[in-house]
C-alpha cells in the first residue's frame, strides 16, 4: 500500500553511520526528517547533504532530527562524507542509513516491493525513485511526503518552512497561506465558527471573503 499523510511511519531496524538504530526509538519525542538518496558519490546529493549539515542547527531549534538514507553500505557512506566535507565545507553529523538490502526503500514505497536483489550492482538510475523526503512527527505519523527528480536539488529551506507551519497549526486553530513564512499573517481554520473565533482571536480579523479570515500569527 502507498503511504499517505497521517499514516504511521513504518518502523524498522537498520545499520547507519552511527551504528544500528530502531527508527521509532531513534525518533523518540522529536520530529524526524528522513531523506533518501539513490547512490553515494552523486553530485546533486553531495550538495544536498552538505547544505543540510550547514543548517542542521535550524532543525535542532525546531526539535527535529535529520537522518539520511542511501542503498550503499556504511563503508561507502563514510568515504562519501569525506568528499562532502571537502567540497561543501560542512561536516555531516547526522546518521545515514545503509539500506543495502533495499528493505527501507521498499517499506517506504520508494522501490517496488517485488524489486529483486540488493544494492550490489545497482546504479543511480535504477534507484531514481529513492529520492524522497518524509517529515514525521513525535507521534510517528507522516506529516509530509516529497519526491524529487534526480536532476533537481531539493529545497531544504522549504522543509523548515513546512515544519514551522505544521508545528504552529498543531497548536493553534489556524492554517498558513501560500508562501507563508514564520511571523506572517495566517488564516483561521475553516472548522472554527465565527462565534468561537471571537473568543480565540479577540482582536478580530480581516475578511476579504466570508470564508477567508486573516489574523496575526499566534504567539
Amino acid at each position: 500500500m502507498a503511504l499517505r499523510i497521517n499514516d504511521t511511519a513504518p518502523d524498522f531496524t537498520a545499520q547507519t553511520t552511527h551504528g544500528k538504530i530502531n527508527f521509532h526509538d531513534w525518533i523518540g519525542d522529536k520530529w524526524a526528517i528522513l531523506f533518501s538518496h539513490p547512490k553515494d558519490f552523486t553530485p546533486v546529493c553531495t550538495t544536498e547533504l552538505g547544505y543540510l549539515a550547514k543548517i542542521e542547527p535550524e532543525f535542532t531549534r525546531r526539535n527535529a532530527k535529520l537522518i539520511g538514507l542511501s542503498v550503499d553500505p556504511s563503508e561507502s557512506h563514510v568515504r562519501w562524507l569525506v568528499d562532502i566535507e571537502e567540497t561543501q565545507g560542512a561536516k555531516v553529523n547526522y546518521p545515514i542509513i545503509a539500506d543495502t538490502d533495499l528493505s527501507v526503500s521498499k517499506l517506504y514505497n520508494m522501490l517496488p516491493a517485488e524489486e529483486p536483489g540488493t544494492s550490489e550492482g545497482r546504479t543511480a538510475a535504477t534507484n531514481a525513485t529513492v529520492r524522497s523526503v518524509f517529515v514525521i512527527g513525535p507521534d510517528k505519523k507522516i506529516k509530509l511526503i516529497l519526491t524529487y527528480p534526480m536532476t533537481t536539488g531539493r529545497n531544504f529551506d522549504e522543509i523548515l518552512r513546512v515544519i514551522d507551519s505544521i508545528q504552529l497549526t498543531a497548536k493553534h486553530k489556524v492554517a498558513t497561506p501560500a508562501n507563508w513564512k514564520h511571523g506572517e499573517d495566517v488564516i483561521i481554520s475553516g472548522s472554527v465558527s465565527d462565534d468561537d473565533a471571537k473568543t480565540l482571536f479577540p482582536a478580530g480579523w480581516k475578511t476579504p471573503k466570508p470564508y477567508i479570515r486573516i489574523v496575526k500569527q499566534p504567539v
